[in-house]
């Protein structure tokens, strides 16, 4: 089984790494190429393009002029320790042994804007680009253009390798879509977490992002591998319905 979350906008260049383990992206070729549009962009056409404030328009135009290759430890970091909202706070790595990092490494897909597809402990630079932006590179006209079916393809042969059909989406609805591909080709299962709120049951962002990175978190810990098994999942008051 593989499970793919979403990146976070939050990122954590400070504390300490547990590890000296790393990868480097797959797509670094690609990641370049939308970089080097991103860089000629002024702070304010960043504004304009992700709807940001002046302030983090000018901190993500330094980032883009920053980018630099290759990746190595010194300039860069493993993205599941750099990436800190709230499906990573789920996730908790900081406190995974190192035999659970590399079981991470092999079932965790981390979908981007800007890198395409990352496993956890690809390097990645200081970076802002959601994947749904409406960023025009050569001849395509947004990030899912430019994407095609590199992602998709990719999480099809990962699946290969661990012989496995069965994708667990714990992705959101904007990152899911640049592999909606894949609902044609693989098992797909993508749980809902939702909370009791003014006497309906539905998703409340804050909470269900943790949920996603509680439930990775879960099935590594747990060594879970046959799909009928996620109904056992019963962390921070979700269970199956």
């Amino acid at each position: 089984m593989k499970f793919i979350i979403s990146p976070a906008k939050s990122l954590d260049f400070e504390t300490a790494l547990p590890t000296s383990q790393y990868s480097e992206p797959l797509f670094l070729d690609q990641s370049k190429t939308i970089n080097t549009t991103l860089a000629k962009k002024k702070p304010s056409d960043l504004g304009t393009l992700m709807h940001i404030s002046d302030k983090l328009s000018q901190l993500n135009w330094q980032r883009n002029q920053d980018f630099k290759l290759p990746f190595t430890p010194d300039n860069a970091r493993p993205a599941i320790y750099t990436f800190s909202g709230d499906v990573y706070q789920g996730i908790d790595v900081f406190s995974m042994s190192g035999k659970e990092v590399n079981a991470l490494q092999d079932q965790l897909v981390i979908l981007s804007g800007l890198y395409g597809v990352l496993n956890p402990l690809d390097l990645i630079q200081a970076y802002r680009l959601e994947m749904g932006t409406k960023l025009k590179i050569s001849n395509t006209k947004n990030l899912y253009e430019f994407w095609s079916d590199d992602i998709a393809n990719q999480i099809l042969k990962d699946l290969e390798l661990i012989k496995s059909n069965t994708i667990l989406n714990l992705a959101s609805n904007e990152y899911f879509n640049s592999v909606k591909s894949l609902e044609k080709s693989a098992n797909i299962i993508s749980p809902a977490f939702k909370d009791l709120s003014k006497g309906k049951y539905k998703i409340i962002s804050f909470y269900a992002k943790k949920a996603r990175g509680l439930m990775a978190s879960w099935i590594l810990r747990n060594k879970i591998q046959k799909e009928e098994d996620l109904i056992n999942f019963n962390i921070g008051g979700y269970y199956f319905s």
